[in-house]
């Protein structure tokens, strides 16, 4: 396990939204999307944020449209409205994952496992219905598909992604 998923846990426990994320997700989401959002775990939202921050500086830097893979990268998680799993259960997911070498993945009618491996498909799913453009969809739902490389925003949203 590296480092990384350590500051990620430690992240996860201790995450808070203050007022400048709030102003943020005002300026960024329309009112139903933040009722989405706000359907997500404390956690989960403050990973979304500094996903979508990290989006927005990275644009900037590499002068990429920034505004609506700042949104996808707001829902890119969305999927995981359906199974509320706490940073324990995430963090079992990943030592399972990495003990498996992802033969967890076989076990997808434990919603847990179903969740983890699947809130992309989910994400898509639950956005669809929301009338989002097919673009903005496929980047939801393909953000942790490592077969589409050379794809400059999911690649972009990835990265930020893999950051946070």
């Amino acid at each position: 396990m590296s480092l990384y998923r350590v500051k990620q846990f430690y992240r996860s426990i201790f995450s808070k939204i203050n007022d400048e994320d709030i102003d943020f997700l005002k300026i960024n989401l329309e009112t139903y999307e933040l009722k989405l959002f706000n359907q997500l775990p404390n956690y989960e939202q403050k990973h979304c944020i500094n996903v979508a921050r990290d989006v927005k500086f990275t644009c900037i830097q590499r002068k990429l449209q920034v505004k609506d893979l700042i949104k996808v990268a707001l829902l890119h998680d969305i999927g995981k409205t359906h199974n509320n799993m706490n940073p324990i259960d995430k963090s079992i997911m990943v030592v399972l994952h990495n003990i498996t070498n992802g033969k967890i993945k076989a076990f997808k009618k434990i919603k847990n496992v179903n969740v983890y491996y699947n809130h992309g498909d989910i994400g898509y799913n639950l956005l669809k219905k929301h009338g989002y453009d097919d673009r903005f969809l496929f980047l939801v739902k393909n953000h942790h598909n490592t077969k589409i490389i050379g794809d400059i925003e999911l690649d972009l949203l990835k990265e930020c992604d893999d950051r946070n």
